[in-house]
């Protein structure tokens, strides 16, 4: 295995047809692994030891990131010198039985519920700003993850217009149906019907950019930057965000993890229950704003 590049070449076609792995996933797979041909240098990946990935992860550590960053960086080494293993002829695996340095845990920023309505009631006066609000009002109704989004085609909107339900596929190509509120749903038909001053006549995708061609992440993401601003929240906005938002408004108001857990396509419930922590939290405020006993005396 003396051209390492090829290997990765390899090792990324196996992780997107074999594994279905998003593109996005993909990409970050590959970051991590170059990284790693950074820190070897000149030395061949087979010839490293558990060592030698200790002292990585230590320096990457130092540099300043995450556990929850290092963990994913361990994975993605993990995973390659598998991959190695099985087709490359690597005698073993340097990265078994190492595990990342914990970092303190983060809550997941969720906007208020006058904040999420703020940011979605937007003035629609383009076609783009139809498009933004579809989105945007489609991210908050449904939880939906930005790949899923982004991935949703034309011809299926029909099934959705008329069910109030949205299907999507998610991480490790599981497929579930999610409910769209009827905001949603006018946000919805309004960008259908300027959609062909945008669209290629033959795009597929149900949102574009200006191109005309299916819309990029990143663009979403410099789209709904630019409303947030515009609709005057301080915050950083992002689409997780309201990913996150619509997981903890649902919540407040049912009560119900498990569905929860279903509508974010979760595999585990310990994923969710995250946001039972910040319902507590929500809680905890209402509780020091309202109860005559809650305000300590100085």
């Amino acid at each position: 295995m003396s051209d390492q590049p090829l290997a990765l070449t390899g090792y990324l076609a196996y992780l997107q047809h074999e594994r279905n792995y998003s593109p996005h996933t993909s990409d970050n797979y590959a970051r991590d692994i170059r990284r790693l041909f950074e820190l070897a240098g000149g030395t061949a990946l087979p010839e490293l030891k558990s060592h030698h990935i200790r002292r990585y992860i230590a320096q990457l550590h130092g540099s300043g990131l995450s556990g929850r960053s290092l963990a994913r960086v361990l994975s993605s080494w993990r995973g390659f010198y598998n991959f190695l293993m099985r087709d490359h002829g690597c005698p073993g695996n340097p990265c078994v039985g190492l595990r990342a340095p914990k970092s303190p845990k983060t809550l997941p920023h969720a906007l208020s519920p006058d904040e999420a309505v703020k940011l979605v009631e937007m003035k629609v006066e383009t076609p783009l700003d139809a498009r933004d609000k579809a989105m945007f009002e489609l991210l908050y109704s449904s939880g939906l993850r930005l790949a899923e989004l982004i991935s949703l085609d034309l011809a299926s909107m029909h099934d959705t217009l008329a069910s109030h339900e949205v299907r999507v596929t998610g991480k490790g190509s599981k497929t579930r149906v999610v409910p769209v509120g009827q905001p949603a749903i006018s946000a919805i038909k309004a960008w259908m019907q300027v959609r062909e001053q945008v669209a290629k006549a033959d795009e597929p995708a149900l949102f574009v950019g200006t191109r005309g061609a299916r819309i990029s992440p990143r663009t979403v993401e410099l789209q709904l930057q630019k409303w947030a601003i515009k609709q005057g929240l301080n915050s950083k906005v992002h689409p997780h965000m309201l990913r996150h938002s619509f997981a903890t408004h649902v919540l407040q108001s049912s009560g119900d993890l498990r569905a929860v857990q279903e509508m974010l396509g979760h595999a585990s419930i310990s994923t969710t229950q995250v946001y039972t922590h910040l319902d507590f939290q929500y809680l905890a405020k209402i509780y020091d704003g309202a109860h005559p006993r809650a305000k300590k005396k100085g």
